[in-house]
């Protein structure tokens, strides 16, 4: 299965920088940051195409009861219609698919990788009213209803199975070994949300060396984000060596090498030795 080909030049830049606007926002879009990604992802992508997944999420939300009522009639609601009507779930084939990643995909195939599908039931949900926020689980990401005190997760990678206390530690002993921690179970914020979906974009990436384009872009979109891993400088250098930018790739890592050196200067050395390294092949 052929993974999408990217935009132009031209229509790449662009939706960068709408992405970058978007994401210094006072309240960031989630919906837009997941549509503008899957448009770097997928060329065929259009401003149509993005409108039409805008109104698909208007349509479902329409089709959700009015009020529902509390958090677990809620998640109710949402696991009836999407899981259950619509048939919104994934499965393990779809770790391999970049599509399963992207939002305008996912509403197509109503298939997915937990957190995309996550998005589509956050998005339905917020638009019908619900008091819904994302909840990422180590390993799995869920949605959840309502207060803390009242909190009831539902899991739309199971169709929207709605997650006893006992459930939800199962899913974070099976991702990390460790015990399920209240601190897990906070709302996570649209740019954390976002910043999760590229790392797993990058993770399909690198299983994949003849995909390092899709690693650059999805590094460059993440650094477009505010107060995100420095990190990124260096990975987003590696990546423009191997790609052949062998000078535009060591200045990237040089200037990493410099953020790291008053806490780690061991590791802005080595940095620096790389970066050497990738010039010295100009010649």
């Amino acid at each position: 299965m052929h993974s999408p080909e990217p935009p132009s030049p031209e229509r790449a830049a662009e939706l960068r920088r709408r992405f970058a606007e978007e994401a210094r926002a006072e309240r960031p879009d989630l919906s837009v940051l997941c549509l503008l990604i899957g448009a770097q992802a997928d060329g065929t992508l259009d401003e149509a195409g993005l409108d039409a997944a805008q109104a698909e999420l208007d349509r479902l939300a329409g089709e959700v009861p009015f009020r529902p009522g509390d958090p677990r009639s809620w998640a109710a609601a949402l696991r009836d219609l999407l899981g259950e009507r619509y048939g919104y779930r994934g499965s393990a084939a779809d770790y391999q698919r970049l599509e399963s990643s992207l939002l305008h995909s996912v509403l197509l195939r109503r298939r997915g990788l937990p957190i995309l599908l996550s998005v589509v039931w956050l998005e339905v949900a917020r638009r019908a009213g619900a008091p819904v926020y994302g909840v990422a689980l180590p390993g799995h990401f869920v949605v959840g209803f309502g207060p803390r005190e009242e909190q009831v997760l539902a899991d739309p990678f199971d169709g929207g199975r709605v997650l006893s206390g006992a459930d939800a530690d199962v899913l974070v002993v099976g991702a990390t070994g460790a015990p399920l921690e209240p601190s897990m179970l906070v709302p996570a914020a649209p740019l954390e949300v976002v910043l999760r979906v590229l790392n797993n974009i990058r993770a399909w990436a690198s299983a994949r060396p003849e995909r390092s384009d899709v690693a650059l872009w999805a590094v460059e979109l993440a650094l477009l984000v505010p107060s995100q891993p420095a990190r990124l400088r260096y990975e987003r250098g590696q990546l423009l060596v191997q790609r052949g930018a062998f000078v535009t790739g060591a200045e990237e890592m040089e200037e990493y090498a410099q953020l790291v050196e008053v806490v780690d200067e061991g590791l802005a050395d080595r940095v620096r030795t790389e970066a050497l390294a990738a010039r010295a092949l100009m010649n």
